[in-house]
């Protein structure tokens, strides 16, 4: 198909959404390795995690043979609210880069809460509500999980009470201020309002929080409270299996075109959407059908793919969770208190973690000055203001096109847009300013906090 025939947006049609999500553990030659019991250090069975999830998202969580799992008829009705979304060919960018490189998008920003994670909390609401219960519980580091899922609870009369990472809560008030809107209890954390919560204090006085402690608090709550369940936004495969409707579009929507991506790229903080994206074209991949080029970046300040160790770690700071083996900086690594608080978590998806280590995909770390130049460079062309974590994917995304600039090669790029910025102005002020500062963790800091991960291999 000629070129001039591409539409600056790609727009699918409401029967052209997928009806079942994509779960890539099906086509892996190796299987992510399983969750373990903290108790038990033995592999956990649905009665372990029943306590804890939803039971059919537990189903979800163990399921690695069936390829396909039908999205219920009810979330694909909510889905229609904001789905399909655009696949957009960054026309503009291109020009004003002088690059001969393709430059693709996938917008997750349009939707209440201005990013992709409304994919999964609609999902994991749904479930909540059909086995009855009466509320969940959860973390949030950015904030736009914890208002996704916000949203999702009020549609479904449910109640939510989140867990903010402290930085984060002072930080981005208004989108705290959105989740209390549709009706969230938001606390800061780490809190007293737990007995872990106390624990980290006193363990970590003045910390600024992490995303695994915030993890632990909601997960105390849940299993302290009848009819609780908890939820999280990011890290486990059924979220990863949600998030799987942004690939599945997208792959749909290129192929529409002809198009095929060389290079497919996603920040990563848990994995949810950088695995959402590639899981399908991934697929592909292992499938033998077609070979990409797929790239994680996260942030230099907390680097799990590209200075972690792949290994068996909890996955909160409160050591209440399972055991997950992934790419990880160790439990109790506090991050600093970046702006993209979405990408503050110590570790890294078991799915993510297992196709890096089989060298399916790269890794990159950036650090913070330098992605925002690169979200400026890309607001001012494309008229977006994007999120800091989807803006570790612009960062990267430029750079690839701007070496195509310098060999002549005719790259076809892809990266996921996850979200907007519009909350995050205190970051961009901070940068517009001149005062944002990197910071990067030394060895000697990791090392500390990788000599306490459990000796389980």
């Amino acid at each position: 198909m000629a070129e001039k025939e591409i539409p600056y947006k790609i727009y699918l049609n409401e029967s052209q959404m997928p009806k079942a999500w994509y779960n890539v553990r099906a086509d892996m030659k190796t299987k992510p390795a399983p969750l373990l019991n903290p108790a038990t250090s033995k592999p956990c069975t649905e009665d372990d995690l029943r306590p804890v999830f939803c039971d059919e998202l537990v189903k979800q969580e163990l399921n690695d043979t069936d390829a396909y799992i039908e999205i219920p008829q009810e979330i694909r009705e909510f889905y229609k609210m904001y789905r399909p979304s655009p696949l957009v060919r960054a026309y503009c960018l291109e020009k004003k880069l002088g690059t001969p490189a393709k430059i693709y998008y996938k917008f997750e920003g349009n939707n209440t809460s201005g990013s992709h994670k409304l994919n999964s909390a609609i999902a994991q609401a749904y479930y909540a509500k059909k086995q009855g219960l009466k509320g969940v519980t959860t973390e949030t580091g950015a904030g736009q999980w914890g208002t996704a899922l916000s949203m999702a609870c009020s549609y479904f009369d449910l109640d939510c009470q989140v867990y903010m990472v402290k930085c984060s809560y002072e930080q981005k008030p208004f989108r705290r201020e959105v989740m209390r809107t549709y009706g969230a209890n938001v606390t800061p954390s780490p809190s007293e309002t737990t007995e872990v919560g106390r624990k980290i204090l006193a363990e970590f006085p003045g910390t600024n929080g992490s995303l695994g402690c915030a993890i632990s608090e909601a997960v105390e709550a849940a299993t302290k409270q009848s009819g609780y369940r908890y939820v999280l936004g990011s890290v486990l495969n059924q979220v990863l299996l949600h998030q799987t409707v942004i690939g599945l579009e997208t792959m749909t929507a290129m192929d529409k075109y002809g198009i095929k991506p060389d290079v497919i790229i996603g920040c990563a903080g848990g994995g949810s959407n950088l695995g959402g994206l590639i899981s399908p074209f991934m697929g592909r991949k292992l499938r033998g059908e077609a070979d990409y080029e797929f790239i994680a970046v996260e942030p230099a300040s907390c680097p799990s793919l590209t200075r972690g160790k792949y290994v068996y770690d909890y996955c909160d700071t409160g050591h209440v969770c399972p055991l997950q083996k992934m790419y990880t900086l160790g439990s109790e690594f506090m991050p600093s208190a970046s702006h993209a608080g979405g990408l503050r978590y110590h570790g890294m998806s078991s799915i993510l973690s297992q196709l890096y280590d089989d060298g399916l995909m790269t890794a990159r770390s950036v650090e913070q000055t330098s992605v925002f130049a690169a979200a400026q460079e890309f607001a001012r062309v494309e008229g977006i203001l994007p999120a800091p974590e989807s803006s570790h994917a612009i960062k990267v995304a430029l750079d690839e096109a701007k070496k195509c600039k310098e060999t002549g090669e005719e790259k076809t790029i892809l990266f996921g847009l996850t979200g907007t910025g519009y909350f995050d102005m205190y970051a961009y002020k901070s940068f517009n300013d001149g005062t944002m500062s990197d910071y990067i963790p030394s060895d000697e800091e990791i090392a500390a906090s990788l000599a306490k991960v459990p000796k389980i291999q």
